[in-house]
């Protein structure tokens, strides 16, 4: 089998040659742009030998003045949403990063979720918002105006929508990474998360299904309601989250998704990958394997791995999981 071919097997819960792999992380601030970039990912897609080349996307709603209210916030997205130019950079750059790529890869396009998306626009304010603030001010907003806030919430997905199709049928990606956030308990509630967010999610994911590429589903951050996306699974041909960062694991996930390819097995920053050798990396890959099975499985980390990841590390995990 080839990368692609292996990938497909196991998202249709198969017995590939060998277990997949993929893996990704933020390239430096001078990497994610223009032909940087593109050396950037091919240097990391020949170093690590990854089955799934993900291109990622820095192509943000960002925008860096102050809003005080969801009105404001309603307003800058109508400013940003209002023309493809991001769309276009991301397309493009994915064509030139795929023009020098395996093209026996199972190619991915990276495409940030409502919620992520929806922070973006507040990330950047005044003197770069930090994290936690970024988060409280959006649920803030929410609950001082939803009307507002779904009229912005729709023009984002609806933006988004078109990213999607873009990525499948303008770049000729094989599949998209969403990355969903929104699910932590500690900001919305059951019912808000119901309200405001997942019909989003799923109008997006429905969208890289339509325009015929597969959808995998990243659950990102911590401390996640996972009940929330039980359903997501209808539309999804594989599921990322955080098995040592939510913490979930694997046996509770394929419970919880039985019927779904599970992209999994290792933390991102810490453990065998983030701070072992390879020989320590291979073990992990099998210790993860022998307690999960093959059936089902794409090895891959809770989320991105850090900027500064020594390589070979990851290559050994790599290679230990397709003899497998």
């Amino acid at each position: 089998m080839n990368k692609r071919e292996r990938v497909i097997e196991a998202i249709n819960l198969g017995n590939p040659d060998g277990i997949p792999s993929g893996f990704s992380l933020h390239f430096p601030a001078n990497e994610t742009s223009g032909q940087a970039a593109v050396d950037a990912h091919l240097r990391f897609f020949e170093a690590t030998d990854t089955d799934i080349i993900k291109i990622m996307n820095e192509n943000l709603l960002r925008q860096y003045d102050m809003v005080y209210t969801p009105t404001e916030y309603a307003k800058a997205v109508e400013r940003l949403t209002s023309d493809r130019s991001l769309i276009d950079a991301q397309v493009e750059l994915t064509k030139a990063i795929l023009a020098g790529a395996d093209d026996t890869a199972f190619s991915q396009g990276t495409l940030h979720g409502l919620v992520a998306s929806a922070i973006h626009v507040v990330g950047h304010m005044g003197e770069h918002y930090p994290w936690l603030a970024e988060r409280q001010l959006l649920t803030d907003f929410c609950r001082w105006d939803e009307p507002a806030m779904a009229e912005s919430f729709e023009r984002i997905c609806d933006y988004q929508c078109e990213m999607a199709r873009a990525y499948v049928q303008d770049a000729k990606v094989d599949s998209v990474y969403y990355a969903a956030l929104g699910g932590e308990t500690r900001w919305f509630t059951d019912d808000e998360f119901a309200r405001l967010v997942k019909p989003y999610d799923l109008r997006i994911m429905q969208a890289i299904k339509d325009a015929g590429g597969y959808c995998f589903l990243h659950i990102c951050k911590d401390h996640i309601g996972m009940g929330r996306y039980r359903d997501y699974a209808a539309l999804s041909d594989a599921i990322n989250w955080g098995v040592h960062e939510v913490p979930f694991p694997m046996a509770d996930a394929k419970e919880l998704w039985p019927d779904t390819c599970l992209q999994a097995g290792l933390a991102n920053r810490t453990g065998a990958i983030a701070s072992g050798d390879p020989e320590q990396a291979r073990a992990a890959v099998r210790e993860v394997v022998e307690g999960f099975g093959r059936r089902g499985l794409i090895l891959g980390a809770d989320c991105t791995l850090a900027t500064d990841q020594d390589l070979s590390v990851v290559r050994a995990a790599v290679e230990e999981a397709r003899g497998l």
